[in-house]
């Protein structure tokens, strides 16, 4: 007997059948291709000449598209992260997401840098990836089908560009950048240092769990090291820059290492325990020497002084060496210990403004709910 399936019928007509679709003999049900959707990330700092063009190179994407291994996939939203730059970012960021339903905001209440706007991004999302993009367009959204391919092939939980051109950036900058990566790697502890890069492909449940429990000063690499060790990597093409320059200072780039350092645990204050004892090796090595030098006549008349004042002064440079490390350390406990947030989103900042002047500046809240309208981003590390 051929099964059947009852048919919807309208009100008061009985329900109708008609026989059921069934597949081939020998063969198998076919399989839904599941659709991976992805968030994009896009800390925004100085975005108001490049972030339009980068917001439309994504359109197409968030009506559905295939890898090259045939994986579906789909952008499911694009968060813009304001986080105070110099320009007029937020009147750009506000006209995008009136033209597109796709584009939310988060708001910063000032300036935290792109690492603490990336985890605010993270922490909004909701795709089952997390893409992060920089504003500038020099991340090609077309190779987001090969980073969803290497992380499916790869069960890779975080997937980073392997840049296969030369970057735009000065030689000094594009030296120190690698030394210092492959330096932190091998002194650290942290073998994928040299894979850091901001365009990245992130498991949406890990990201999002980062971001929970992140706290003030961390280095986003760093804490996702600590949760997968699998990492992977995609080559791809960086992008020309469009002439903006750079917001990166040498004192700020300088800054984003030292922050690095400091994530990375307690390698930095084992380093200075190594120093320490090199130091204390040189004294025992200069000692003998000032001992044994007269008696066999190399050097009858020791420079008492000379020796004297290179000892203090190599000892007391190490010595304040050490305390300014272990004086770093204390300052992010502390830092943590009194509350202060990675980050802090507030509502957009027109929507804040009083229309009426007998409002006499008085805030007003917005949300209805009698909740206070800024929102704390993440809880901070117990």
């Amino acid at each position: 007997m051929t099964p059947v399936d009852p048919v919807p019928s309208r009100p008061g007509e009985p329900a109708r059948t008609e026989p059921a679709r069934t597949e081939p003999a020998g063969t198998e049900p076919a399989r839904t291709e599941p659709v991976y959707t992805m968030s994009v990330v896009v800390p925004v700092y100085q975005g108001e000449r490049t972030l339009a063009a980068m917001v439309g190179e994504l359109v197409p994407y968030t009506h559905g598209a295939i890898t090259p291994d045939g994986h579906a996939y789909r952008i499911a939203e694009v968060i813009l992260v304001h986080d105070n730059g110099p320009d007029q970012s937020d009147a750009v960021m506000r006209t995008l997401a009136d033209q597109h339903p796709f584009v939310s905001i988060v708001w910063l209440s000032r300036n935290f840098g792109q690492h603490a706007a990336t985890i605010a991004g993270m922490a909004k999302s909701t795709g089952r990836w997390i893409v992060t993009l920089d504003e500038d367009g020099q991340h090609d959204p077309a190779d987001l089908g090969a980073f969803l391919d290497t992380a499916i092939r790869e069960r890779a939980g975080v997937v980073y560009a392997r840049f296969t051109n030369e970057r735009p950036h000065g030689f000094f900058r594009a030296a120190a950048s690698k030394s210092s990566k492959r330096m932190l790697g091998t002194a650290f502890h942290l073998p994928d240092a040299s894979q850091f890069q901001s365009f990245r492909l992130v498991r949406g449940d890990m990201g999002r769990k980062l971001a929970s429990f992140a706290a003030t000063g961390v280095y986003l690499d760093v804490a996702l090291s600590w949760v997968t060790n699998r990492v992977a990597t995609c080559p791809t093409r960086l992008r020309t820059a469009d002439g903006r320059v750079s917001g990166y200072s040498l004192p700020a780039l300088f800054a984003y290492f030292w922050r690095m350092v400091l994530t990375s645990g307690t390698a930095g204050l084992r380093a200075v325990s190594v120093l320490g004892g090199i130091i204390a090796l040189l004294g025992i090595g200069v000692a003998v020497y000032v001992i044994v030098a007269p008696q066999v006549g190399t050097n009858p008349e020791t420079a008492g002084w000379a020796s004297l004042m290179v000892a203090v002064l190599l000892c007391s440079g190490a010595i304040l060496f050490a305390l300014g490390v272990i004086a770093e350390y204390i300052g992010v406990g502390l830092n943590v210990s009194m509350g202060r947030p990675l980050y802090l989103t507030v509502d957009d900042p027109e929507t804040i403004m009083p229309d009426d002047d007998g409002l006499d500046g008085a805030l007003v809240d917005q949300t209805g709910d009698g909740h206070d309208a800024a929102e704390k981003g993440v809880q901070d590390a117990r």
